[in-house]
């Protein structure tokens, strides 16, 4: 058997195994219906992220290292338009999204995030589709973030030490059990963070004054939290790196000048790569679609959480003491990774649920019956689907420094999602989406953090050149 054929007969058994695991999880119990429809978005986010090559590292790499901008236009493009469903969703009272507290924590956040993915390789849900590609060293970078942020959030002791005690004071004035209040990050979020008030654009007293009905979330929401930015980023991106040899192109060519020229370079900026510019258009409409399913899957069964599902079948130690799990309702990265180093952790003997992390907010369910994290796994599956078709599977062992950085990156990524609440899907692509300026706070710190990794990593590997070439030094 040829090696097309057998990808296609890998790819349709893999189909096959998560038709099968759906249809015994709807056997065992309707509810679980809920989690089947995270796995199969899942799958679609990994099938289209793998064929669109989308992933905010490799943007943020090809702008700074190499002046392409393909891929940083594709997400602004899918960002244009999953704000537009957003607002219709919202217009219509059937979103899920919800801001997050606003404040300088999100940008510093947002530098320690982009800093880890350049140095892993890939960012959050860049690393979950690589592993569906076989590379190894994604392998390494998503343990880090699952890992690091289990840890992360559990840590006191000396740490505790070090707490402003205004965060003390006010987490302690909270209707949260202090016998939660354990590790550095807790005080952190209940003092300091739930303090921070959450921004959306459409809700502000400028916008709603101004505008009523679905016009607000279009207005407030899509255009001027999205639209105008993302347009404004894509002309900054084209002056910088594409203006200058675009016109001398043109006036070899006998073009001239002027607004219709610049025009004309922007939109062959966009359309320099179909593949890309497509999947940014689908990946926004299916995160929108996304959004919509899940909240008809809470009226179809009477829910806000997943967490009250788990109940009424009888898995309480699923759920934390507010009876939920980690359930966002849209796309999201990050904190079901936590929810699985977590999970392993507490398999060999460490406390996981003694902090508001886990104890008070999102819980610890047995992986497979954490939605969030099939989801997970189902991006994990589409990718593996989509690069045995294009015949793009191929397993990289990583070695040597390739450990290193899987590990670090992935480390760091997790450290600066969880201050943020989100990483570059949920503290950025979402939160702009859905109207929170917060987002671009996030995005701001990331391409920030994602600059100074690229600059190390001209500057390392300059240094190793010269180091190697050095051992080629012949004395006469």
């Amino acid at each position: 058997m040829d090696i097309e054929k057998r990808n296609k007969v890998w790819a349709f058994v893999i189909t096959g195994i998560l038709i099968l695991i759906s249809l015994l999880y709807y056997k065992s119990n309707p509810y679980y219906m809920y989690l089947v429809t995270y796995i199969w978005f899942g799958v679609a986010y990994g099938m289209m992220l793998q064929y669109g090559r989308f992933c905010f590292a490799s943007a943020s790499r090809d702008l700074f290292a190499a002046g392409v901008p393909r891929m940083a236009v594709g997400i602004l493009i899918a960002l244009v338009f999953f704000s537009l469903i957003q607002a219709g969703l919202a217009a219509t009272n059937m979103s899920t999204f919800h801001p997050a507290p606003f404040g300088i924590q999100t940008l510093i956040s947002g530098v320690i995030f982009g800093v880890g993915m350049v140095l892993a390789g890939g960012c959050a849900s860049g690393s979950l589709y690589k592993i569906g590609e076989g590379n190894g060293t994604s392998i390494l970078s998503i343990l880090g973030i699952s890992f690091g942020q289990a840890v992360f959030v559990d840590l006191g002791g000396v740490f505790n030490k070090l707490l402003p005690q205004s965060w003390v004071d006010s987490a302690l004035s909270k209707r949260i059990p202090h016998e939660k209040l354990t590790s550095w990050f807790d005080y952190y979020l209940v003092g300091y963070v739930w303090n921070k008030p959450t921004v959306l654009l459409s809700k502000t007293k400028f916008i709603a004054s101004n505008f009523e009905g679905a016009s607000k979330y279009f207005v407030g929401n899509a255009l001027l939290n999205a639209i105008i930015p993302a347009v404004l980023v894509m002309i900054i991106i084209y002056v910088v790196y594409i203006r200058k040899g675009f016109l001398k192109k043109r006036e070899r060519e006998g073009g001239s000048r002027g607004l219709g020229a610049d025009l004309s370079g922007i939109w062959s900026m966009i359309t320099a790569s179909k593949r890309t510019s497509l999947m940014g258009v689908l990946i926004g409409i299916t995160a929108g679609i996304h959004i919509y399913a899940m909240k008809g899957m809470q009226l179809r069964f009477g829910v806000r959480n997943f967490g009250q599902l788990l109940t009424r079948m009888g898995h309480t130690e699923d759920v934390s003491i507010w009876g939920t799990v980690f359930d966002p309702g849209y796309w999201y990265i990050t904190s079901q990774e936590a929810q699985f180093g977590a999970w392993v952790l507490e398999k060999f003997g460490w406390n996981m649920r003694d902090n508001v992390f886990f104890g008070v907010n999102n819980g610890l369910p047995e992986p497979w019956r954490n939605p969030a994290l099939w989801m997970s796994v189902g991006i994990i599956f589409g990718a593996m689907i989509m690069a045995l078709l294009n015949r793009e599977f191929k397993f990289k062992m990583p070695k040597g420094e390739l450990i290193v950085w899987g590990l670090l990156g992935g480390t760091l990524m997790g450290l600066g999602s969880r201050p943020a609440l989100g990483c570059n899907i949920g503290a950025f692509f979402i939160r702009v989406a859905g109207g929170d300026p917060g987002g671009w706070l996030f995005g701001a710190g990331m391409v920030t953090g994602a600059f100074v990794g690229v600059k190390f990593f001209n500057w390392w590997t300059e240094r190793k050149m010269a180091k190697e070439m050095e051992d080629f030094d012949i004395e006469l």
